[in-house]
């Protein structure tokens, strides 16, 4: 009797370990999500007007436009990191939405590009993301193919996929020949889970961070070019890249 009522006790107590073990786990996950990249303010980089979040949304809105982009942020960075690009973007008739999402893991709310494209269909919606958000960009336009007319990947590459490689997906890839994270090598190992019309754009001496404007990131290399000299590149190839896109989708209507 007394080995059995053992037996039931430090099984009661491994059950309890476990749990504390279980919550100070998710409690130390939940608190290094919250430790996020704030957006900063740099050289030559303007913010004209700063947007509040709408419904857990950073909307950038282009008179008239016929063109859209939905911006996933990167693993713990704050949208407000994007403001400038999407600012920039804007004024060139272009539309840009940028979320906030789930523990600001973007790969934990892949799905939130539907908010947007379920609510205004009159305009061509383009997906992207920067770093983990262009990975949950990517997995979202292997879901939801028919719902969007291209992917731009900035500091990222796409994971493995069903049906996104095998595709006639326009996708346009920038990354940076500093970048720490999402090095040339891995840009160059992942890219055929791209399709095969996808333009490459590797910018000389960008790093990862200043594809948003945040400041240093850990593990990333010290850029050779300054913030907003990466920002214009990243405007400049975003329009050419949608203008020749949108044209070429015109002339096959």
């Amino acid at each position: 009797m007394m080995k059995k009522f053992l037996n039931k006790k430090a099984l009661f107590i491994s059950f309890i370990t476990l749990g504390i073990v279980v919550i100070l786990s998710l409690s130390l996950f939940f608190i290094w999500t919250q430790n996020t990249y704030s957006a900063i303010d740099a050289h030559q980089i303007e913010i004209e007007e700063v947007k509040n979040s709408e419904d857990g949304w950073y909307i950038y809105t282009a008179v008239n436009a016929d063109k859209g982009l939905i911006l996933y942020p990167g693993a713990k960075v704050e949208p407000e990191a994007y403001a400038y690009l999407a600012q920039e973007l804007s004024k060139q008739n272009i539309t840009v939405a940028i979320p906030s999402v789930r523990l600001n893991l973007p790969i934990l709310d892949v799905l939130k590009a539907n908010e947007v494209i379920e609510n205004d269909n009159r305009i061509e919606w383009y997906i992207a993301g920067h770093s983990m958000g262009g990975a949950a960009a990517a997995m979202y336009a292997d879901q939801y193919l028919n719902r969007v007319n291209g992917l731009i990947l900035l500091g990222a590459y796409a994971p493995n996929n069903d049906i996104l490689s095998e595709s006639n997906l326009p996708v346009l890839s920038i990354s940076g020949s500093e970048d720490g994270l999402s090095t040339p090598e891995k840009i160059k190992k992942n890219s055929t889970n791209l399709p095969q019309r996808t333009k490459f754009i590797e910018i000389s001496g960008g790093n990862h961070a200043y594809f948003g404007v945040y400041g240093s990131q850990s593990g990333d290399n010290e850029a050779q070019i300054t913030v907003s000299e990466q920002q214009a590149i990243i405007i400049d190839s975003i329009v050419n890249w949608l203008d020749n896109v949108h044209d070429t989708s015109q002339g096959e209507t």
